[in-house]
């Protein structure tokens, strides 16, 4: 058994796991159908996927070693993560107005990107992975494979939880997409991601 393994599986599911802009937005997406909160889950897992290859590619060091490309990249992010609570907020217990729109493949297609650009644009996550993968590489051992087997490990977790959370919330979406729980739910969920983009909006311009 191997014990560095199973503690890193489970850090990273901590990490996975823990509430933020990913969780809110799969839950987002959820309250409009079963279909958009599985895509946004997927756009979040391939996020994580470009994450974790930079990791491994060693690319992620730049961000550290260029703090005006890191801070860039958090705007952008913040700027995001802005946008889609403050429509989340204007349209009040209309979640089908948010997040989908047109055909079905027009349905999926953009909830998959908005997963995806959320993740993706989240400046922090390739420079935890950076400082965090290296820790779970034996001594002594090949740091490539081991590298790719702990990122696989990530996106597998990622692959599980938020496509989780999607069938969850849809299976409640008999009383969440109430009148009363819709504009709850909006409200609360629209208010954390943009709590969660002005912070990352204004952390790089008071720094």
């Amino acid at each position: 058994m191997d014990a560095q393994l199973i503690a890193f599986t489970g850090v990273a599911a901590g990490m996975v796991a823990m509430p933020g802009a990913d969780f809110t937005v799969v839950v987002r997406n959820a309250l409009v159908s079963r279909r958009a909160g599985v895509a946004c889950a997927l756009g979040i897992a391939g996020g994580l996927l470009l994450h974790t290859a930079l990791a491994v590619a060693g690319v992620a060091a730049v961000l550290t070693a260029v703090p005006a490309l890191f801070r860039t990249l958090q705007l952008l992010g913040g700027a995001y993560v802005l946008y889609l609570g403050l429509r989340t907020l204007g349209s009040p217990g209309r979640p089908s107005e948010v997040a989908a729109d047109g055909t079905g493949t027009a349905r999926s297609a953009r909830p998959l990107r908005q997963g995806f650009v959320t993740n993706a644009l989240n400046p922090k996550a390739p420079i935890t992975f950076l400082s965090l993968l290296p820790q779970f590489v034996p001594a002594g051992s090949a740091a490539m494979p081991r590298t790719l087997l702990l990122a696989l490990i990530v996106v597998v977790l990622a692959l599980v939880w938020f496509p989780a959370v999607a069938l969850l919330v849809d299976r409640l979406g008999r009383w969440l997409r109430g009148p009363r729980a819709a504009r709850a739910v909006a409200g609360l969920t629209g208010g954390a991601l943009t709590a969660l983009g002005l912070v990352l909006v204004l952390e790089p311009l008071t720094s």
